[in-house]
């Protein structure tokens, strides 16, 4: 009985030939060496979760829990596919107590999100993050802020670091008199400044609020740190004054190193609840490129609320944006993509096809070897149509010599080589 379904991916999701996945594995590589350059080391944490777990009160809230798969499994017990990597890593730090603090680690994986598709939205995607837990100090945002500049000048990208606090945000919507239950919704509204206007949500602000505080709000964003220190520095907002203080102090930092890739965004939120501190995004400086590349933030509370043991554990971390870096780079990088270096052709001479091919593998030379048996033009054609630009030729009146015919695709040159001397001739065209 034949089979009635159509070859198509679920929305949302994608599959990467290797012309693409090529561009995402030199991505995920450059992170990985910088990453460890900083001190973190890599993790890896099971895609499956209970349901309960991203359900807490503390991981990320209730907006992103409307985008949690969720099943049983056969044993009726609730299941989630997670949806980020920063639940998975606070359940390990709760789960492993004898962990020596700070705990820095990485983990580059797949997560989860049942929501809207859209550009620069999937259901299936990649996160790489980069978290440490124990660390109090605003020396550790700097860490990040400066990491980031590494990352993104390997790629030769001009990037801004936009950054601001939650308890600042909080604070200040606090102080103007948004009902302390709508905060969180007000925020989420915020949020959304990078991508919409003000005209946008300014109805569904009202709605929370008034009007009047509104104004108020909007106002204040249009203040640099120096006028919002003056003007609110010392209010009866024990939040506020501590967010403030928190901005002073990392700005400093800022100063002090040169970092000025960053700027100080009153109205950026992340939308995630988890986050109590600073918070940051990195955008393309040109502002061509709209999505964010990345962004983190300080959340320490998930931690400690798991443990719940009475102490506190200070985390931070953040997150590159693999989808949106590749969306960026991928039509400089495939232009430059060179999937091999060399194609391997032999008439017959198998014993050869197989030492010479290994001989250039085991010097780091990327081979494409002929396996099946061909004629000469059609070799030719295939490492065309491939884009490799060195051919080696193995055939018997080479061989009589100890020798191969390499070719240059570009030149249409060609010469014979000794074999002793093909790795180096390689690596000098």
């Amino acid at each position: 009985m034949k089979e009635d379904f159509k070859l198509m991916n679920l929305k949302g999701t994608s599959d990467f030939l290797p012309e693409e996945q090529i561009i995402r594995n030199r991505i995920t590589d450059t992170l990985k060496k910088k990453f460890e350059l900083y001190g973190f080391l890599p993790l890896e944490t099971p895609i499956l979760c209970y349901y309960d777990l991203l359900a807490s009160k503390y991981a990320g809230g209730a907006e992103i829990l409307k985008e949690v798969y969720k099943f049983k499994d056969q044993g009726m017990r609730d299941i989630g596919l997670r949806y980020d990597l920063t639940v998975p890593f606070s359940k390990v730090i709760g789960m492993n107590k004898g962990l020596i603090l700070p705990f820095k680690r990485y983990e580059i994986g797949k997560v989860f999100r049942d929501g809207p598709v859209k550009l620069g939205r999937a259901r299936e995607f990649y996160q790489c993050d980069v978290d440490a837990c124990g660390v109090e100090s605003p020396y550790a945002e700097i860490e990040y802020f400066m990491m980031s500049k590494e990352v993104f000048k390997e790629f030769n990208l001009d990037v801004e670091i936009r950054y601001n606090n939650r308890k600042f945000l909080s604070g200040l919507l606090e102080y103007v008199s948004v009902p302390k239950e709508n905060i969180g919704a007000f925020i989420t509204l915020i949020d959304k400044l990078d991508k919409l206007t003000r005209d946008d949500i300014e109805s569904e602000l009202e709605e929370l609020s008034s009007k009047e505080v509104v104004d108020k709000v909007f106002k204040y964003f249009e203040y640099d740190l120096e006028m919002l220190t003056s003007e609110l520095g010392n209010t009866n907002v024990e939040l506020l004054t501590e967010g403030i203080n928190e901005l002073n102090s990392l700005d400093k930092l800022i100063k002090d190193l040169n970092l000025d890739l960053c700027k100080f965004t009153p109205f950026l939120a992340r939308g995630l609840e988890i986050y109590t501190g600073t918070v940051w995004e990195i955008f393309d400086k040109t502002g061509e490129f709209k999505s964010a590349l990345g962004g983190g933030g300080r959340y320490d509370k998930i931690i400690t609320n798991f443990l719940h043991n009475g102490e506190e554990y200070p985390a931070i971390g953040m997150s590159f944006g693999l989808e949106p870096m590749y969306t960026l780079l991928k039509e400089r990088e495939s232009k430059e993509l060179k999937k091999y270096d060399v194609y391997v052709y032999s008439f017959n001479n198998d014993k050869y096809l197989f030492e010479i091919s290994n001989m250039l593998r085991q010097n780091n030379i990327k081979v494409l070897t002929e396996l099946n048996n061909i004629k000469l033009k059609k070799a030719m054609n295939n490492a065309n149509r491939e884009k490799i630009d060195k051919v080696i030729i193995i055939g018997e009146d080479e061989l009589k010599n100890n020798s191969v015919t390499l070719k240059d695709m570009v030149t249409g040159n060609q010469e014979l080589v000794k074999i002793k001397d093909i790795v180096l001739k390689i690596k000098e065209m």
